[in-house]
């Protein structure tokens, strides 16, 4: 499958790749700054999120030998919106993210998934188990609680207007202060421009599909699935690391011990002060992250 790439100054070069059903979709494509000796890493964004989430953490991963892959999932940032709203699904996006790795020859990874990108990588585990050699779940797994739900379920998709910067950065607060209790104007700030798009005319909006919450509305969210906890237990056969926000309303502690019970060999961090999700730009899930792959080939 052809790739289009564009050499950018600032450490990436963007990818776009054709999906199953013809979309052009977008990835990051980092070099690892001493060649690719060691195994590849692929971040994967949350339901409303973008590549641009981790574009601090990328170059980081990229300065210790790992080439790093961030995809816009589709009808997220670069990518194209999908016709079919429910192609918004995880099983869709899994068999879009393998398209790409085989597209640039990439046979075997490590995969860190903040919320639906770690169901995405739960479920590319269970359609090709070689190809994730170990998984960071950012605050999910195969159980999520109600109340993370009904929270993201309230804003997800819904449009407002959003007249200027000042107004984006308030939204940002309004829907993710009480993730990020510590949180700022700064933070808010970066959190808009990494979540809003400019328009020609200059108005801004979402930088997603609104049409993602299609499939969230026709159907309640299951909290759990058996084919949930086989495709984790499945995944939890090679190293598994969980990272959960001390105040997360998706992830609770409760959960995250039912995971461990369920695979005692999973490692898990808690950091400290956040709820959902881990920015993993905190001390504790820098520290977490970065142990859990020293190790790795």
């Amino acid at each position: 499958m052809a790739i289009e790439s564009a050499v950018r100054e600032i450490g990436y070069v963007d990818r776009w790749w054709l999906s199953r059903d013809g979309l052009e979709l977008y990835a990051r494509d980092y070099e690892a700054a001493a060649g690719a000796a060691r195994l590849p890493v692929v971040c994967l964004h949350g339901l409303t999120r973008n590549s641009s989430d981790f574009e601090l953490l990328a170059p980081q991963l990229a300065a210790e030998g790992r080439r790093v892959i961030v995809p816009d999932v589709r009808g997220r940032g670069k990518s194209a919106r999908s016709p079919d709203a429910g192609r918004y699904a995880v099983p869709t996006y899994a068999r879009d993210l393998l398209a790409l790795l085989d597209a640039l020859g990439i046979g075997r990874a490590i995969f860190v998934g903040t919320s639906m990108g770690g169901l995405i990588t739960m479920a590319i585990g269970g359609l090709r188990r070689r190809v994730v050699a170990a998984a960071v779940l950012n605050d999910v797994g195969p159980e999520i609680a109600q109340e993370g739900i009904d929270r993201i379920t309230g804003y997800a998709g819904k449009a407002e207007a959003i007249r200027n910067w000042d107004e984006a950065s308030a939204y940002m607060q309004r829907i993710m202060a009480d993730a990020f209790p510590q949180g700022g104007r700064a933070d808010w700030d970066l959190m808009a421009r990494r979540g809003f798009r400019t328009n020609a005319d200059g108005s801004l909006e979402l930088d997603y599909d609104p049409e993602i919450r299609k499939p969230l509305s026709a159907q309640p969210v299951k909290r759990s699935s058996w084919i949930a906890w086989w495709l984790f237990r499945r995944l939890a056969r090679r190293p598994v690391l969980l990272m959960r926000g001390e105040h997360s309303d998706l992830v609770t502690a409760a959960i995250a011990a039912k995971m461990q019970r369920s695979a005692p060999s999973i490692t898990v961090a808690e950091i400290a002060g956040v709820g959902h999700a881990p920015m993993l730009s905190e001390p504790d899930a820098e520290r977490a992250l970065f142990d859990f792959l020293q190790p790795l080939p």
